[in-house]
């Protein structure tokens, strides 16, 4: 996602995961201990709009807990609007930016605040002959369209190159509805969005790194921030305590993660973080030991690479294998295909060393780390 080829590289790689053939023999059992509502698990196909599915979930899961009946909501809608302004950024930057299909969690939420949301049968978006996303050509199109403006200075004579991204991207993703109709009411993508009691300014991103002080909010440094949206920096405890709150208090959390860890398995619907003293064979068929997690662990990860914005999923709630150690049940955009219908669970000590931040309601703080970042 850093850039168009880095994009590819690691789709290849994220789909060789998924694809990598399950155990029969699997040794974890799982207990639901906490379950919130959440819709029905998606397939971001073959793009690298993690950051909208995931996010798009979790305000599904938002409309189910404010009392609405569940909606589907497009992913798509955020898509077509952000990836217009990701080529006006891109551009007024000089180049001097990350030009591909990654985001964040906010990007969806500055779109909800902008424009609104709207349901899937509004905007479904644009699928190819086999009723999947493809976005690889449009990506290719996009960045050299962005990059041609740059070399040839085509925006110092007018603006016509804006009107070739919109082409595009009515052609790759479709065109933006005005009005549409839903269960016999006409609604805008606003009004929609009020009719589900989304408020965009009621939700906080939170991450958890050294190299800023805590308790304030700091721009993070990763290639897919390309929006330079702000996080609450809070001790990797609270972090933790956060998350445990959030569920067990009947909220969601978006989830941005490193993914390319040998412990993190679509296909074993599992992401652990073994001790480096576990062997190789011993995975999933065995209840392996994990490593232990510290803040300074966690930031030596950061600082050198190791933990990267990989992939953003959906937290919907809590689990314990037969040991009693807690999972957090993660809902992820990959389809169905693994022995969880596309869940996974996700161990704490996972979470702890290869977060990179959340989402939440404000409101699914614990009231002393409300106090402390000073959120009303």
């Amino acid at each position: 996602m850093k850039s168009l080829f880095t994009s590819i590289v690691l789709c290849v790689a994220l789909f060789a995961n998924a694809q990598e053939k399950p155990k029969t023999d699997l040794a974890y059992k799982f207990t639901p201990v906490k379950e919130n509502g959440a819709g029905v698990t998606e397939d971001q196909c073959a793009t690298g709009t993690c950051w909208s599915f995931a996010t798009i979930s979790f305000l599904e899961s938002e409309i189910i807990r404010k009392g609405n009946k569940p909606v589907d909501l497009s992913e798509m809608f955020n898509v077509r609007v952000n990836y217009s302004k990701k080529a006006d950024s891109y551009v007024r930057f000089q180049g001097k930016q990350q030009f591909g299909p990654g985001g964040l969690s906010h990007d969806v939420m500055g779109v909800v605040a902008e424009y609104g949301i709207v349901p899937e049968s509004a905007f479904p978006g644009v699928m190819d002959a086999k009723n999947e996303y493809n976005h690889g050509g449009l990506d290719a199109m996009l960045e050299s369209t962005v990059k041609t403006v740059l070399e040839k200075k085509l925006n110092e004579e007018n603006n016509e190159w804006k009107q070739t991204i919109d082409g595009m991207l009515d052609a790759g993703v479709g065109k933006i509805p005005g009005t549409f109709e839903y269960d016999g009411k006409k609604y805008t993508a606003q009004s929609f969005r009020d009719a589900m009691k989304i408020n965009a300014n009621d939700y906080v991103s939170i991450t958890s790194f050294s190299h800023h002080p805590f308790y304030s909010q700091f721009v993070l440094e990763v290639p897919d921030n390309w929006m330079k949206g702000s996080f609450y920096n809070v001790p990797l405890e609270d972090l933790q305590k956060i998350a445990d709150y959030a569920i067990d208090n009947g909220y969601t959390i978006a989830w941005d993660a490193d993914v390319s860890e040998k412990g993190f398995s679509f296909s074993n619907g599992m992401a652990i973080l073994p001790d480096p003293s576990v062997k190789k064979e011993e995975m999933w068929s065995t209840v392996v030991k994990e490593a232990d997690v510290t803040q300074q662990s966690r930031q030596d990860g950061f600082d050198t690479f190791r933990t990267t914005d990989d992939h953003l999923m959906h937290i919907t709630g809590k689990a314990k294998d037969q040991n009693g150690n807690i999972y957090y049940i993660t809902k992820n955009s990959w389809g169905q295909q693994n022995p969880f219908g596309g869940y996974q669970y996700v161990s704490k000590n996972y979470f702890q060393m290869k977060t990179i931040g959340i989402m939440i309601h404000k409101d699914a703080l614990p009231k002393e780390i409300k106090v402390k970042l000073g959120i009303i």
